[in-house]
Order: structure tokens, then sequence, then C-alpha cells
């Protein structure tokens, strides 16, 4: 992803978002920008701040898909959250810092699975030991060899036959001989403290203090049995643990969150106060919600149980429909951190069109391979595809405009007897199914006249 150009991320964005190309650019050049920014020397990289930027649009036209696939497309360290969970420090729910601490949980995350990737061989190898001394406890008189169970061999004759043992059933492991057989497993655990001592969540209370209550838990461990093909892992896991070096696991998550972390802000009017409205009641919540956003966006350090997170260059995307309030209803301060925005166009029907046949995860596709796990083929009529297009932008022009969702609704409603129905379809000797035009028209006009698809909202 890094190494990515700016044609090449929209390209892939294109793959599954259907227009927005003004989007696309934006978030394919502020990704380029942090690669080139690496490429500088330090003293000069440390001036180059992040061009955050800010996405305004209507539900359902693709800001939160195109977070999702640059999620996806990325090794960095990148979460989601909503701006209208957080509150202002001092009353009841999560604080903004919290953002922080979660995005370096997934760059510890990130970081583990390389380093894991790293110590595997030797880790597996570590493993098969465990499991064979599971199989042959040191000190024992008489061991079962062989798949079935039958024969003894006498381990304290020699070490020779000893070893002779552990070749013979080493090589049965190898061969997949033995997953079923059972074997007794000590496994650790560490429950969380916080519940004793508060009814707030980890990321809730102080960094330290949290670490220190956890520190004084000691570990729990409990026997379980269970069949080698399961124990594999839970002792691969365990090694794996042991090998990794945490310190340089949590110094590599930390500077990677500094570096190449990114947040998706959605639902970022909801925290805009609307010119003209009271001062009282939400309002006071909402500004102050911008107030504290604003040094963790602008860069300043947040304190975690893994040590200090500089958050100057992390990039910031943020959303929002923006029905009620406009961009520039933010704190001019908070504004001015955005530096880029980008309007997001409504779709129409033939966007819908487009949407219903290219993506590579098409709603069509999806219900496709879904009956035919069933043996029932599906097929739509280009006039069907039209027509269901026709049929949302219709829907979405008579009641609340939630875009592309519509067709997530269109299609459950089109397919709802059919999910329900084809097992017996197909017992009955159908395999095929053809979607018309007018099959559409008639499972869903009905209700598009009653005004009532609501409902079907998912």
């Amino acid at each position: 992803m890094e190494n990515m150009t700016p044609q090449q991320i929209v390209a892939e964005l294109d793959r599954f978002i259907i227009g927005q190309s003004a989007a696309k650019r934006a978030v394919a050049v502020a990704i380029r920008n942090r690669w080139r920014r690496q490429q500088l020397d330090p003293a000069t990289a440390r001036e180059v701040n992040p061009k955050n930027i800010i996405m305004v649009g209507p539900t359902g036209v693709g800001k939160t898909e195109i977070a999702r696939r640059i999620a996806q497309m990325t090794s960095a360290p990148f979460i989601k959250v909503e701006a209208s969970k957080f509150t202002e420090v001092g009353y009841h729910g999560r604080d903004v810092e919290s953002m922080i601490r979660d995005l370096l949980e997934q760059g510890i995350q990130l970081v583990r699975v390389e380093f894991a990737d790293k110590v595997r061989e030797k880790a597996e190898a570590a493993v098969e030991e465990r499991l064979l001394d599971l199989l042959l406890p040191k000190g024992s008189m008489m061991v079962h060899a062989g798949s079935g169970g039958g024969g003894t061999v006498d381990t304290d004759d020699s070490v020779e036959r000893r070893e002779q043992a552990r070749a013979r059933l080493l090589e049965q492991l190898r061969a997949g001989k033995l997953e079923d057989r059972p074997v007794t497993v000590t496994i650790h655990s560490k429950s969380v403290p916080v519940a004793m001592f508060s009814n707030m969540g980890l990321d809730q209370m102080d960094p330290q203090m949290s670490k220190m209550f956890e520190n004084l838990i000691p570990d729990q461990t409990q026997s379980r049995r269970m069949p080698i093909a399961e124990a594999r892992q839970v002792l691969l896991n365990q090694e794996t643990e042991s090998m990794i070096d945490r310190e340089k696991l949590t110094e590599e998550a930390i500077a990677r969150t500094e570096q190449q972390g990114i947040i998706f802000l959605d639902e970022i009017d909801k925290i805009a106060t609307a010119e003209g409205s009271g001062k009282g009641g939400p309002d006071v919540s909402r500004q102050g919600v911008q107030r504290d956003l604003l040094p963790i966006v602008e860069g300043s350090a947040v304190t975690t149980r893994h040590g200090i997170v500089n958050t100057d260059h992390i990039l910031f995307i943020a959303a929002g429909a923006f029905h009620s309030a406009a961009v520039s209803d933010l704190m001019p301060e908070l504004q001015g951190r955005f530096p880029i925005r980008v309007e997001l166009d409504a779709l129409t029907k033939a966007d819908f069109v487009r949407i219903l046949r290219e993506p590579h995860n098409a709603l069509t596709r999806q219900q496709q391979a879904l009956l035919n796990t069933e043996g029932l083929e599906v097929v739509f009529e280009d006039g069907a595809i039209e027509a269901m297009a026709e049929l949302a932008a219709q829907a979405n022009e008579q009641m609340e405009n939630i875009g592309a969702r519509r067709l997530m609704t269109i299609m459950e409603r089109l397919f709802e007897d059919t999910n329900f129905d084809a097992p017996d379809m197909v017992a009955r000797g159908v395999t095929k199914l053809t979607i018309t035009p007018d099959h559409v028209r008639r499972s869903l006009a009905s209700i598009i006249k009653d005004e009532d698809l609501s409902r079907f909202v998912l």
C-alpha cells in the first residue's frame, strides 16, 4: 500500500466504489504523501504536517466505504470512530483521547502479526516438542505408540528407546494421524481488573492506574483436555508470545501509530453547532467535544498504558452529511485543521445501475453466490437491474434519501420469498431463476406506492 501511486489507489477503490472521483483522489494523494514524507530527512519530515480531509455528502454515497477500503488496503494502524459517541471531559461517556489509545491497540495487533510471522517457524518447532512431551511424559514407564493406540514402548530401558518412540510419534504428528488424540494443556489467562474498581471502560481509566491494577492480579491457569488439533493452535499462540520481544513490539507499534496512523472521524456534523442555535443544552457538550478534539488533531501527547503517543502526524479523515449544519459551523480552529474539503455527489439512477453491475462486491453478485450454495442459479436481465435502480431512485426521492443503502432494502425485499423457499425449489427441480423487469416491479411496486419501504431499511 505504501508504495502504491495515487492512480493505483484510485483504481483499487474503483473496484468497489462507484463515482466520487474527487474524494478518491484526495484520499489517494493523502496516503501517497505519507510515503513521500517518509523519504525525507528527519528534520524536514518533522515539519511536514498531514493534510487532513473532511468529506461532505449525504448518507449512503460512499464516505464510510472509502475509509473502509483504505483500511483494508493499508498496513497502517486505522480506526473508524463516530464523533457523536464522544463527550466533553467531565461528562459521562468516552473522551476523545480514547481514539488514540484504540489506534495504538490496532498498531500493536498489526505489529504483533508481523513479529509472529518472523518467529513462526521456530514457534512451530517448539510446539512439536511440547506435544511430544504431552504424549510421552518424561519419567513415564510406558507410552502408547501408533495411531490406533496399540502397542507400547518401554521408555525407561534406555534413552535410545525413548528417542525412537519420540521419532515415531513425531512422524505420526506430522502426518496428521494423531489429530484426535486428547492431551492436557495448561492455559494462562488474566482477568480484566477494571470492573473491580470502576464501572468505566479500560480506556476511561488513567492508563498508569489501569496498568497497575492489571499487574496486581496474577495470571490464572487452568488445565483443559482437548484434541491435538485444537491444542496445537493454543500452544502455538503461547510459544509465539514467549518469543516476541514485547518491548520492541510496543516501540514499533507506537512509532507506526505516530507516523502512519489514520483515524476516520465519522458524523463530525453531529458535533457542529448550527448558526443561530441556542447556547444551552446539547450545544454546550458539542462545543466541548470540539475543544477537546482540537489539540488531538493539531498535535499533542496522549498518555496510554503502553507509552506516550504523539498525534502530530496522524492523518484524520472526517466525514458528515451536514444536513442541519455546515462545515463553517465547526470551530474555526478545528476547520483550519482540515484544509482539504471534498463534496460527494448524491447518487442517481445511473449510479445505482453501475453499483449493481460493476463493483467486485456488487449486491447482485452476492445474492447469486448465496443462492448458488443451495444449487439455485440466479440470472438478472439487464432490464431487471434498470428497474431496481429506478425504484431505488424513486424511493429515495419520495422518502428519506439513504443513498446506496436503499439498494440493500430493494434486494432483500425482492428475494424475500426466494431466500425462504430456495431449498424446496431445488428439491422440486427448479435450479434456475431469471429475474425480469416485471418480476421486480411486481415485488416492489406495492411498497413503493404505499411509501412503506422505510419499514424494511436495514
